[in-house]
């Protein structure tokens, strides 16, 4: 991928990071951290990995995308939006009484969605029996499921990942948010799920380990996924909550708190915005 191609798409995720957070500060409700920490691997796969069309969201050619960790939601709505599955304007009415775009995924109100997500530990699951029905039905899409790493404290994940082995869904790419911090603390003292990466080897997974912020290393490794046969793989992306912006970074206060005033000024600033 050249170099403009990488500036490209690490802008894109900048504007991704302001529109999360002028999002978050309207509704004064949702997930700072977990959304900003995400970001660039939701802007790698909609703006250069994954195959979709926004004026047609149930082409049957079309990748998949499961927000697994559904608390989220701001990264994928704003991706979205940014796409083109529904106007920007949208977007300031996150979490708000009859809107489509809900505290989580809901794939019956909002384009682009597949799945309704947010009990964690349960996306992995379907993710797989997507991919498995691809498979089935003969279709080339691939499935990308996006996780946190605190929720890998769930059971159903590594029976998940038992499953996805066993049937060697080579066509399904996980993908664990690992910013190492949850809404209690830090995952390493609330329930240690390391070593990730030697888990899933352990399950018989393709592991790649990433900086999650290094656009060109995100987009090489997903690439790298499409090509890995006979197995499902997992990228281990080590991010850093609440990234982008000082104030919210490695804090677990900020995991399920939207920014006030002064924090989204500070915010905007520091990724180089002046508010409207």
């Amino acid at each position: 991928m050249d170099k403009d191609r990488i500036a490209f798409l690490e802008e894109k995720a900048r504007d991704l990071r302001v529109s999360i957070v002028k999002t978050l500060h309207r509704s004064q409700s949702g997930h700072t951290g977990g959304s900003l920490s995400a970001i660039d691997m939701v802007t790698a796969l909609y703006f250069q990995v994954m195959r979709h069309d926004p004026e047609n969201p149930l082409w049957e050619e079309r990748d998949r995308f499961v927000l697994s960790k559904g608390h989220a939601a701001p990264a994928q709505y704003v991706a979205l939006a940014e796409a083109g599955y529904f106007p920007k304007e949208d977007l300031m009415m996150l979490r708000r009484l009859g809107s489509h775009l809900q505290g989580h995924p809901d794939s019956k109100g909002t384009p682009g969605v597949e799945v309704c997500t947010g009990s964690l530990g349960q996306g992995l699951s379907m993710a797989n029996g997507m991919a498995l029905g691809l498979r089935l039905n003969g279709k080339p899409s691939r499935v990308y499921a996006l996780l946190g790493d605190g929720e890998l404290q769930e059971g159903q994940v590594w029976e998940a990942a038992m499953a996805a082995s066993h049937y060697r869904l080579d066509n399904l790419c996980a993908m664990v948010d690992a910013n190492a911090l949850q809404i209690d603390g830090e995952v390493e003292k609330v329930m240690n799920v390391g070593p990730i990466g030697e888990k899933f080897r352990a399950f018989g997974w393709n592991v790649l380990e990433i900086d999650g912020h290094d656009m060109e290393g995100i987009v090489a490794a997903l690439e790298s996924a499409g090509q890995t046969k006979g197995r499902p793989t997992v990228l281990v992306a080590r991010t850093v909550k609440g990234k982008g912006v000082p104030r919210f970074e490695h804090k677990a206060s900020y995991h399920g708190v939207a920014p006030n005033d002064d924090e989204l000024n500070e915010a905007l600033l520091c990724l180089g915005c002046i508010e409207d």
